[in-house]
């Protein structure tokens, strides 16, 4: 008997749309079709397979272990093809979408400011930027990249540092009254502002630099690297951020690097990497973003940074 190796496509969709929904009469209201009609595709398709894939509960429908079985693997599948019609729909000539992800701080502090360079050099590639996402899971079918804050290391990922190793010791304007910031020694008086994600980094900066008398745990933790220079800008402490991301309150004044020299920097463990998972590394707007930020850190913009381990 010849048959096809896979049931009609909108069989699948009606049975993904009924198994998430519950009900046909709330299936047929998302798929635009009447609930007799999705009542006989999902029946179709039961037929196709020769075996249940619902329960008929009072007036729900269960799915049945199978049932479940073949959702797991048939939803990401026609995520994947919704996503890559839409992709080709996009750019039909050349180029396409890439769907990035990326850390708040990171983007509106370096990328976004830069990005007119890239579209400017690469018109054909369209940046679609996706929620952030702690984790980033790269199994989803609809994000390709993303730019993460760590040491590189994340299962099931590829990664490729770009910059932020480097770090700079930020404060408020003096003010008259304020104790002096002129040694490391002299951050024992001052509040720290802690990264929540990067506990460690003061107790780095402390024993790099023979600091003793200070709880490096201690003072206000806050989740972003932009909301620890907006509290250095307000007064509430000082802050250690990756260099890359303060040079333009350092030059308008509205924060200080007090510490001259070695004393005021610290090179982290941590930085910020684009990451990708192994079978996209050969997409053309991947390839293209990718070789342009190594363009942009090469340019200058990290030329002092540690160099990736």
């Amino acid at each position: 008997m010849n048959r096809r190796l896979h049931p009609p496509l909108h069989l699948l969709r009606a049975f993904v749309t009924t198994a998430e929904l519950g009900t046909i009469a709330t299936a047929c209201i998302a798929l635009h079709l009447t609930p007799g009609a999705v009542s006989k595709q999902v029946m179709e398709l039961e037929q196709w397979l020769g075996l249940p894939l619902f329960e008929r509960v009072r007036k729900r429908l269960r799915l049945t272990a199978a049932g479940q079985r073949y959702l797991l693997r048939i939803k990401p599948l026609l995520q994947q093809l919704e996503v890559a019609t839409l992709d080709i729909m996009s750019n039909p000539a050349s180029g396409g979408v890439l769907h990035l992800s990326v850390l708040p701080s990171f983007g509106a502090k370096w990328l976004i400011p830069r990005l007119p360079r890239f579209q400017a050099a690469h018109p054909q590639v369209a940046l679609q930027f996706m929620p952030y996402l702690q984790g980033y899971d790269f199994t989803r079918p609809d994000l390709d990249a993303a730019i993460r804050y760590g040491d590189g290391a994340w299962p099931g990922a590829e990664a490729e540092y770009l910059i932020g190793r480097d770090m700079t010791l930020i404060a408020p304007r003096p003010r008259r009254g304020d104790p002096p910031l002129r040694q490391p020694a002299d951050v024992v008086s001052r509040r720290l502002l802690q990264h929540v994600t990067v506990p460690h980094a003061w107790a780095q900066w402390c024993a790099g630099h023979g600091v003793r008398g200070l709880n490096p745990r201690g003072g206000i933790q806050l989740d972003q690297y932009v909301a620890i220079i907006r509290a250095v800008t307000a007064g509430l402490g000082i802050g250690l951020v990756p260099t890359c991301l303060i040079e333009d309150e350092l030059a308008r004044g509205e924060v200080v690097a007090p510490l001259a020299g070695a004393a005021g920097t610290h090179v982290a463990q941590e930085g910020y990497f684009v990451c990708y998972p192994e079978n996209k590394a050969s997409l053309e707007p991947l390839l293209a973003l990718r070789n342009w930020l190594r363009a942009e850190v090469g340019a200058g913009d990290a030329s002092s940074t540690a160099k990736p381990r």
